[in-house]
């Protein structure tokens, strides 16, 4: 099943914070536009009443006094520009002319809720749009005292205009808000997750095996505890591996003398095998196998422990890969081994033979031992920049995909290897000798069966 993949933490703390005042500006817009344009409304509804019952009383005072002049007293009305007011004789639903207060607007332009609310004796307020599109707010109510109606209109464009200005300077605002604390999420993800970070770095390096990688004191409490909490993990490691490491090679060094006496009194015992009977011969056979392979193991602890504490010196040099291949191959007995050059694989590499030597026999022995033989060396291009894949492939049952990291450790067989054969540290010294030499060392699975187990290394720059 493939594995799910998640958005990494800083990333959904920068979306958190960034969603959270997205939303809450468009909320905060929301709330602030419609208050802002109800109050503004309310103001405007408010300041147009009293000027339309201001003028209705002029008209009231002017059909008193003159009532022939009511026109010039209608046209005489200081109405707002685009505004206009109307007068509805007592005859206007059966026909009479309204008188307007300025010329270009008649009855056609004023909705008829107003005409009949103001010819009926009722008093209506109608927000609405004229002729053109532009707002309008009309007020429509009746002078009983001469049986007329009375309408008039003032214009809302202005009003519009400032609720889109404050519209729109609500949305720059919700957005530049956004941003902020977009920008403040990013930054404060960063400052939080910079000591883990540098965790995870010190653990990488005491991975890799730096382990003297520490993480430096913090100016915050919490941190600082983290650090201290780490340092102290890493001290205790690497006091264990050290003391093991010094246990393995104390060990090797103390048996190398026991062992190479015993192993020169089997070989006396073995020069001399003709002198014993049948079956002490056959005693003889197992111990001086067991002689040599208990001493092939010690020397090879002997060779982990120095690598693993940097005693061995390294000597690069840069090399024709196949012509060494082809000479290690022949002095460990597999001369006739094909080896295969990929066209696009770099023949120069920068190897210390010695350590090479150690790597390409101990893979063919591998696959002796494990496999039934080698079929095929191959050199090949790597993925990495400036390295090269020194391959070796076998005909074996193969290595499961859960121990092909276990087998490159200390004693480790995989469950297909038939035997006892070898030391169980032939793959570890590979994967050690490839660190030392700046590569790396895995198996992978070979096209028709088997295994191929590949190294990389550095390549002399082209």
């Amino acid at each position: 099943m493939a594995r799910r993949r998640y958005t990494r933490l800083s990333t959904r703390v920068t979306l958190f914070f960034g969603a959270m005042a997205l939303i809450g500006g468009i909320a905060l817009a929301v709330a602030t536009f419609f208050f802002a344009r109800n109050s503004l409304l309310d103001q405007r509804v408010v300041a147009a009443q009293r000027t339309a019952v201001d003028h209705a009383l002029d008209l009231r005072s002017a059909l008193d006094s003159d009532p022939d002049g009511i026109g010039r007293a209608v046209q005489d009305l200081e109405t707002e520009t685009d505004g206009f007011a109307i007068l509805l004789p007592a005859d206007f639903l059966t026909g009479g002319r309204p008188i307007v207060s300025r010329t270009g607007f008649n009855t056609p332009d004023i909705p008829d809720t107003l005409l009949d609310a103001a010819a009926n004796d009722e008093y209506v307020q109608q927000i609405y749009e004229n002729d053109e599109g532009a707002p309008m707010l009309g007020i429509a109510m009746h002078i009983r005292a001469f049986d007329v109606g009375f309408i008039e209109t003032f214009p809302l464009g202005a009003t519009e205009n400032t609720l889109r200005a404050l519209a729109t300077a609500f949305i720059v605002g919700a957005a530049l808000a956004t941003l902020f604390a977009t920008f403040f999420g990013w930054t404060t993800s960063r400052q939080l997750l910079r000591p883990i970070s540098r965790v995870a770095d010190a653990a990488e390096k005491i991975a890799r095996g730096t382990l003297g990688a520490r993480l430096e004191d913090e100016s915050d409490p919490d941190l600082n505890r983290l650090a201290g909490s780490f340092n102290d993990m890493a001290d205790a490691v690497q006091e264990r591996i050290e003391r093991e490491q010094r246990f393995a090679s104390d060990v090797s060094h103390e048996l190398r003398s026991p062992i190479t006496a015993l192993t020169a009194a089997v070989e006396v015992l073995d020069a001399r095998r003709t002198d014993l009977p049948e079956r002490t011969q056959q005693a003889l056979d197992v111990v001086v196998s067991q002689v040599r392979r208990f001493d092939a193991m010690v020397i090879d602890l002997l060779e982990l422990s120095r690598l693993e504490a940097g005693a061995q010196d390294l000597h690069p040099e840069s090399v024709d890969i196949v012509e060494l291949c082809d000479r290690v191959s022949q002095r460990f007995g597999y001369g006739e081994l094909p080896i295969d050059v990929h066209r696009r694989a770099n023949r120069r590499a920068l190897v210390d033979r010695v350590r090479f030597e150690r790597i390409l026999g101990n893979l063919l022995d591998n696959a002796t031992h494990h496999a039934g033989g080698p079929v095929r060396i191959a050199v090949e291009p790597s993925s990495e920049r400036r390295s090269v894949q020194i391959v070796v492939e076998d005909d074996g049952p193969g290595v499961a995909a859960s121990e092909r990291t276990r087998i490159f450790e200390r004693f480790a067989r995989g469950s297909a290897a038939r035997n006892r054969i070898g030391t169980g540290l032939g793959l570890a010294l590979v994967a050690e000798h490839a660190a030392a030499l700046g590569g790396e060392a895995w198996v992978e699975d070979r096209s028709g069966g088997g295994a191929r187990f590949v190294v990389r290394l550095p390549t002399v720059a082209k």
